[in-house]
């Protein structure tokens, strides 16, 4: 079998095997590597239907043939990448249809920054954009259920998709919506793979429903396992496969088009920003933040902070020479203050509003309230254009803090592989030391940034993976900090997905039985084993440690 011939007669898109395109294509922001047999850039549905119709046909003569969707590479959990064909999708699939006040409407390989533009125009917002807003695609965003610093207030993408376009196990694009019980019986009548979807899954929801629905994590935020709990609701009587393959990770088939609801965008922002001394006291200050009601509550730590200082010149590529020198002036207010010692903590909690009056008082009555107590500096900033505020610096520290780690600082290199755990905010006081003793005893040099105000935290070390000392730390490291999460009933990931690194732990979080229900739904919708294989359900350990990236 020649995957580069066969597959270049039956599509009209770019098919490539050159090793060069491979071994880029072998890492996405993980820590994994696994070089594909070959990448295809499908133009068009066509295209994709017909990739999908050539693994389904050729399964039985090669086992190992499967597809992996792919657009940004931006993915932490090893969801982008697979060991036979990769389909990009950003090179063809980015186009932006319709856009409204409400409504926005374009294909997975748009970028969120190009999208995000679209829908300014209109005073829009699709809010549950992720720290890599300037790097990821909306179909990446939507196949992981990403969130971010404006989920607090908004919730995650699967809380936006409206409508999706989807092509399923045997090669036929369908779209997939809410549906009401007369909608639902209908697909259940249907005598094609569609409808054997639509039975099987109601079956399994309905069958098991009060177990299922139980097993949801209780965070604010969660990305493990299939969403089985949100696709039907007798109460309202809708049934809605976006929900089951938002944050699937193409495991269930390819989305070829996506439509979002969009927010409005409020014109106007403020941020405080406040140097906590020490965290004994950060359940208070939670509580009272979270009662203010604010639209984003960030955080990151000491070290997150002085890498950023350390590494300045990082800043310097990404920003360029004029943001650049800004930040830098900005800052020399902050380094007399640190002079008085170097804060746990940096909180950040931004306001928005439909006036500068209005954002100005809820940032000062919130400073009122904590300053005294809890902080040694405040600053205030209500642009009318938020990068124009004087939090900026923060903010810019917060979300290219993420870039620095993807970069290689000095000898060392992310390793993400406890990135993205949720711990509810009432046990941060006592979940956060712990964290730490065991960030301590590995001896990992690990920034912890994240959203405060859902107790979900970016736990991101910096590891020379070349030394299998440092290799052997990964498993017991994963294995006890999981194992705290657990004990403090959250999620082991809060939006960067299960993929390669989290997948084998689903079992252990949520039991035998829901376990079984995720690994029948995978069977459901991809019977043959075509759609993203060692990812989320069907992970397994050995085979993951078996890819960790060796070289860089």
């Amino acid at each position: 079998m020649n995957l580069k011939d066969d597959i270049s007669r039956i599509v009209s898109g770019e098919v490539e095997n050159a090793p060069e395109t491979l071994e880029s294509y072998s890492h996405d922001a993980s820590l994994f590597e696994v070089k594909p047999q070959v990448v295809v850039y499908p133009k068009n549905a066509d295209d994709v239907k017909a990739l999908v119709k050539y693994a389904k046909d050729n399964k039985t003569k090669s086992s190992n043939l499967s597809i992996t969707a792919r657009s940004a590479g931006t993915d932490m959990s090893g969801g982008a990448v697979n060991d036979s064909i990769i389909a990009d999708f950003s090179r063809h699939f980015n186009q932006i249809f319709d856009v409204s006040p409400t409504i926005g409407h374009a294909q997975p390989g748009v970028f969120y920054r190009d999208f995000e533009k679209a829908t300014f125009e209109h005073k829009a917002l699709m809010p549950s954009y992720p720290a890599s807003r300037d790097m990821c695609t909306i179909g990446g965003m939507v196949n992981n259920n990403s969130g971010g610093e404006k989920s607090l207030e908004f919730g995650k993408t699967e809380d936006f998709v409206t409508e999706l376009k989807v092509v399923f196990a045997d090669g036929n694009e369908y779209t997939v919506g809410p549906l009401t019980r007369e909608m639902l019986e209908v697909k259940k009548r249907l005598t094609t793979f569609e409808g054997e979807v639509y039975r099987k899954t109601f079956d399994l929801v309905d069958k098991h429903y009060d177990a299922i629905k139980a097993a949801k994590p209780n965070v604010t935020k969660n990305s493990t396992g299939y969403n089985l709990w949100d696709v039907w609701d007798r109460e309202t009587g809708i049934f809605d496969l976006t929900k089951l393959i938002v944050g699937a990770q193409g495991t269930l088939g390819l989305t070829t088009d996506i439509k979002f609801r969009l927010v409005p965008h409020r014109p106007h922002s403020g941020v405080l920003v406040v140097f906590l001394r020490d965290i004994d006291r950060l359940g208070e200050v939670i509580n009272v933040v979270l009662k203010s009601k604010p639209a984003s509550f960030e955080s990151f730590d000491d070290v997150t902070l002085m890498l950023s200082i350390k590494f300045m010149p990082y800043f310097l590529k990404m920003l360029g020479v004029t943001k650049f020198i800004k930040l830098l002036i900005g800052l020399i207010p902050e380094g007399f203050l640190l002079l008085r010692g170097i804060p746990k903590l940096i909180l950040m909690i931004e306001f928005n509003g439909e006036t500068v009056d209005e954002v100005r008082e809820k940032v000062k009555a919130l400073d009122r309230q904590l300053f005294t107590k809890h902080a040694y500096y405040e600053i205030e900033g209500t642009e009318e254009d938020p990068t124009e505020s004087k939090a900026e610096k923060f903010w810019i520290m917060r979300r290219q803090s993420f870039q620095i780690l993807r970069k290689k600082v000095k000898d060392k290199h992310t390793a993400p592989f406890i990135d993205d755990l949720v711990v509810n905010p009432e046990y941060l006081p006592e979940f956060l030391p712990q964290m730490r003793k065991i960030i301590k005893k590995y001896d990992l040099f690990a920034t912890i940034a994240g959203h405060m105000g859902d107790g979900n935290f970016h736990i991101i070390p910096l590891m020379k993976l070349e030394k299998q000392s440092e290799r052997d730390k990964l498993r017991p490291a994963m294995t006890e900090t999981n194992e705290l999460v657990l004990k403090y009933h959250g999620s082991l990931s809060g939006e960067h997905n299960d993929g390669m690194i989290r997948g084998p732990w689903l079992q252990r979080a949520y039991g035998d039985e829901i376990y079984g229900y995720f690994q029948d739904a995978k069977n459901i919708f991809d019977p043959q084993g075509i759609f993203n294989p060692h990812k989320k359900a069907n992970a397994d350990w050995d085979w993951t440690m078996s890819h960790i990236r060796q070289s860089f």
